[in-house]
């Protein structure tokens, strides 16, 4: 039964990758799950205190990383509230139209789109969508370092400690 465990574990730190591409897909806490059925479906699978405090302020920073990078950049550009929603709405659809690549196209699509309507200007406009489009890039930077960061840990504790 432990190989089926291991295979489910497998599957969602493979998951957790995807949801980089799709964000529909929550990475982080798919992450979670394969900690959980380490800890609670593995015999004798137990993952120390550490781990779990170590993976707990991990998940925070990513979390915090990934808002602060949004805000950082469009802001830095001097985007406006409606852009940054424009940027989060476009993540999401974008998901679902010629993925993976709608998650780029689109949001930048739409922060162009609402920064021209807010601003009337098509160079402020441009600089906004992309400093949005370098927002997402940094936001998956950061969650692909974290979750390996993560992922690393998690065997170190399993394997090692």
């Amino acid at each position: 039964m432990d190989i089926v465990w291991w295979i489910l574990i497998v599957a969602c730190f493979i998951l957790g990758y995807v949801g980089l591409i799709f964000p529909i897909v929550p990475s982080v806490l798919v992450l979670w799950v394969g900690f959980l059925i380490y800890q609670f479906g593995v015999s004798g699978g137990s993952l120390s205190w550490v781990f779990w405090t170590i993976a707990a302020i991990l998940t925070i920073v990513l979390f915090v990383a990934d808002l602060l990078a949004s805000r950082y950049f469009v802001k830095k550009y001097g985007g406006s509230k409606w852009g940054e929603w424009a940027g989060i709405i476009g993540v999401i659809v974008g998901a679902f139209i010629i993925p993976p690549f709608g998650v780029i196209l689109v949001p930048f699509a739409l922060v162009l789109i609402v920064e021209l309507i807010v601003f009337r200007n098509m160079n402020n406009a441009l600089k906004i969508a992309f400093a949005s489009f370098l927002a997402f890039l940094s936001g998956t930077l950061a969650k692909a370092f974290i979750q390996t960061v993560l992922i690393v840990w998690f065997l170190l504790d399993v394997f090692v400690f």
